[in-house]
């Protein structure tokens, strides 16, 4: 018998269909993951089908991995990820199986594999629905396509909406997948979870090792049994049999997109598994990316909840802080005197108050006072920014680190100044201005003992007076205690230059306010410190007016051709030295504009925002095309070179 298989590793440049044909005298199934000899050594595979016979020599496959193939959802994905993504067929493949496949792990523990061979108790607790929660829900059911936008203010229940559709799946002996950003910024929505279906429902995050995801994936392999699989965007690649439902929480979140080759996204391709299995996909947020409300309501797919689940909950009183004035900011550079005199009072109250601010370290700017020299990464040539803690200047682009200098490299002046503010810097102020508080931040910068997932609970309780932080403290806290929420430069984000920066920034703000006003305390405070104070998106966000910032949005895109108006491509070519890296992106343009013209809008070669990196100098085309085969068709005329890379759909062009 002969079989061609996908091998999950690509074995010659410019293959087109990706397949190779075997031998083997086993029956074998779609979807069957088998060790195959590839050149002299050998790979793994997954057979795609039976052929009836072939009239070249063929190698026998080596042996079969597991008894049980994979779901036949995941053999179109891989296909479908291929094509739509220009991906090599063998690297869509490889996305699918576990890290050191054909390794022999040690026996399951039920620590790691929680969930096997469990059925149906019959006796999960009610889960209470308001009537808005019911109407949503009744409308999400009436929705005839499969992927539909669940549009919920912060606050306004969505969790019980996901609870009731995954205990429907269970019910019907369905499985669900529960995307999360990360699995640290939504441990109470996956606590809720567990309390609810306990042993049902299996956790994949990146802490575990990869012995126990190997281990988990397994387990989902072979298990029949009805799971709720939660984790990042990795747990949609889960080999889960009868999948019936699929929820990504925050689905405005960069994080489902994949940076790294293959380039993918998983909303998309969670799309795609609906639509192909027939089986709902919800995209739940409070703040949805224009491109999928655009779709959404073109499509009629769009569910909306505009009231808050309690009744108690009360809007919180906002305070625009303009930076500008030097009179609101007598006592601190970085505090404005009326949030200042508001942390007081929550220190009285034995209330919290959370400090927002998406920039780590202590100052992202150190140069000298003289000449005007500046620590520049010398991989990156990007600014290093202090850490005072251990009074080190780190790239936060690569991770070199050096030490402070104590005199300017170039003119040898002693006077080095240091700029701008981040994170540690901030909570070392508000040490000094309240002694006896107790402090805690939480950033890209903490320990595995200090990260917000291991002190949840004391936060929760009220341990700590002032938390501080950046987007790990923007989402999914529900905190009791928490009166005051300050933003220290919201339009911080505005000046990138990216059609994704305001976006960003109107969800980020929108997230960090909706930490307060959600029923716990009486009243709660906003402080909102900005240059901007009159920004469309500031003022959107102020009064979570999301329609007027979709306007504002869709206003600014069409002229400028993005999403969701055109189909946006990156394509960056790197070379070891500038002048090639410049003379290879004008070839390219220059091919591409005369080939295609008419049909794509073609940027002119730039500098890529991160220009120079340890694997040289990078340049960048931006091509946009009313048509997504325009763009495909022009990124496979392109000469084959292993110094051009792209990005389909980016969600950034930074």
């Amino acid at each position: 018998m002969f079989y061609e298989v996908i091998p999950i590793r690509v074995f010659r440049s410019g293959a087109e269909s990706g397949l190779l044909t075997y031998s083997s005298s086993l029956k074998l199934k779609p979807g069957h993951i088998v060790e195959i000899p590839l050149g002299k050594n050998k790979t793994f595979g997954i057979v795609f089908k039976k052929v009836a016979s072939v009239d070249f020599p063929t190698k026998p496959i080596s042996r079969l991995l597991y008894d049980e193939p994979l779901p036949p959802h995941i053999l179109k994905s891989i296909f479908w990820l291929s094509e739509y993504y220009l991906t090599p067929l063998p690297l869509a493949a490889k996305l699918f199986l576990p890290q050191g496949l054909g390794k022999k792990r040690r026996a399951r523990s039920e620590s790691v594999i929680r969930n096997a061979g469990n059925t149906i108790s019959g006796d999960l607790r009610e889960i209470p629905l308001n009537p808005a929660q019911k109407q949503a829900l009744r409308g999400l059911e009436t929705i005839s396509t499969p992927t539909k936008l669940l549009h919920g203010v912060t606050g306004s229940g969505k969790t019980n909406i996901y609870l009731s559709l995954a205990e429907n799946a269970l019910e019907s002996q369905k499985s669900t997948i529960l995307l999360v950003p990360e699995i640290a910024l939504t441990s109470q929505l996956v606590q809720v979870f567990e309390k609810t279906f306990g042993a049902h429902v299996c956790l994949i995050h990146s802490k575990q090792t990869e012995s126990e995801r190997h281990l988990i994936w397994e387990n989902l392999l072979n298990s029949s049994t009805p799971q709720i699989i939660i984790g990042p965007r990795s747990a949609l690649l889960s080999p889960i049999k009868n999948l019936g439902l699929i929820i990504i929480d925050e689905a405005h979140e960069s994080t489902y997109f994949q940076e790294n080759t293959p380039k993918y996204s998983a909303l998309r391709l969670a799309s795609f598994i609906a639509k192909s299995s027939k089986i709902p996909c919800i995209f739940g947020t409070a703040t949805p990316l224009a491109t999928d409300y655009y779709l959404a309501s073109s499509k009629n797919s769009l569910v909306s909840l505009t009231e808050k689940a309690k009744s108690t909950s009360k809007a919180p009183t906002f305070h625009v802080i303009n930076l500008r004035d030097p009179m609101l900011f007598s006592k601190n550079r970085y505090f404005s005197d009326p949030l200042l005199k508001n942390i007081e009072t929550n220190l009285r109250n034995h209330h919290q108050t959370l400090i927002f601010h998406n920039r780590r370290g202590s100052a992202p700017l150190t140069i000298c006072e003289n000449c005007g020299w500046q620590a520049l990464c010398p991989n990156c040539f990007l600014p290093l920014t202090l850490h005072t803690d251990s009074y080190t200047l780190i790239c936060h682009t690569c991770g070199h680190q050096s030490k402070v200098p104590s005199s300017c490299p170039d003119c040898k002046h002693p006077r080095i100044i240091h700029k701008g503010f981040g994170t540690k810097l901030l909570e070392s102020e508000l040490k000094k201005l309240f002694l006896d508080a107790k402090i805690a931040r939480f950033d890209a910068d903490n320990t595995k003992e200090e990260t917000l997932n291991s002190k949840f609970e004391e936060v929760k309780s009220g341990d700590y007076d002032i938390i501080v932080g950046t987007q790990t403290i923007a989402k999914g806290l529900d905190l009791p205690l928490l009166a005051t929420v300050g933003i220290v430069q919201a339009d911080a984000g505005l000046s990138l230059p990216d059609f994704s920066s305001e976006e960003r920034t109107f969800h980020l703000i929108t997230q960090v306010i909706g930490r307060v006003g959600r029923g716990h305390l009486d009243a709660a405070d906003v402080f909102i410190q900005t240059y901007q104070p009159e920004h469309p998106i500031i003022t959107a966000a102020l009064k979570n007016d999301y329609q007027s910032f979709y306007h504002h949005i869709l206003k600014q895109r069409r002229p400028g051709h993005f999403p969701p108006f055109y189909y946006l491509a990156k394509l960056s070519v790197t070379y070891k030295t500038e002048t090639l890296a410049i003379n290879y992106s004008k070839s390219y343009y220059n091919l591409l504009r005369k080939k295609f013209k008419g049909q794509l809008i073609i940027s002119q070669p730039t500098p890529a925002f991160h220009e120079h990196t340890t694997l040289g100098y990078t340049w960048q085309l931006i091509l946009r095309s009313r048509t997504r085969s325009a763009l495909l068709q022009a990124l496979k005329s392109l000469p084959e070179n292993s110094k051009i890379h792209f990005s389909i759909d980016p969600p950034s062009l930074l």
